[in-house]
């Protein structure tokens, strides 16, 4: 059975465990949608803020504090890192963490950092969502799998460019000897006379 936040002015973010229990073995459903806050990305590509992540959960009740597992589906926008196209996609990521009562031997034994802890009555969901966004981020965001880039000379996107697209590279050291020989009246092998009949 899907919980829905009793007030409309609640936190999204934030799940009311009172609503669950503390008895192992009871569960809830949740399935909501939470707007992002600012910040969730990398240098090309992110989460544009206020964008809709919807959350699809299982709450657990167990022993140690509360398992929640599930997934969540939330958009993201940004550069290609080959041809600075830009990118418009949703990302479909698994969630599963445990959140540990305060006092449980979870929570005594491991570092402030390894697990996440049930704070008074309420889970706050979105760090596990921020931190399982950004760490499925791709480093390189692609257009395409084959995207060509840019090309070196013109930096037009090769992929629109036709298959023969080629720049000339003169190296600048001899840029004077082509143009003088381009200019001469004739080249070895070559007749200056029209040939006879």
């Amino acid at each position: 059975m899907a919980s829905e936040d009793r007030r409309p002015s609640a936190n999204p973010w934030k799940y009311d465990l009172r609503e669950l229990g503390r008895r192992a073995g009871t569960m809830q459903e949740l399935d909501r949608t939470a707007p992002a806050p600012a910040g969730w990305g990398l240098e090309l590509i992110r989460v544009p803020e206020k964008a809709d992540v919807h959350l699809r959960l299982r709450l657990e009740s167990v022993m140690e504090g509360v398992l929640v597992t599930g997934d969540l589906d939330v958009p993201v926008v940004g550069s290609c890192a080959r041809c600075l196209e830009p990118i418009e996609d949703t990302l479909s990521l698994d969630v599963q963490e445990l959140y540990a009562y305060a006092g449980s031997t979870t929570e005594a034994t491991s570092e402030e950092d390894e697990v996440r802890r049930v704070e008074g009555d309420f889970l706050d969901l979105q760090p596990l969502a921020r931190d399982t966004i950004v760490l499925n981020l791709p480093l390189s965001p692609v257009c395409s799998p084959d995207c060509g880039g840019l090309c070196v000379d013109c930096g037009q996107r090769i992929d629109d460019l036709p298959e023969d697209h080629t720049h000339e590279v003169t190296d600048p050291r001899w840029a004077a000897l082509a143009d003088r020989f381009a200019s001469s009246p004739g080249t070895p092998g070559e007749s200056t006379t029209p040939e006879e009949n």
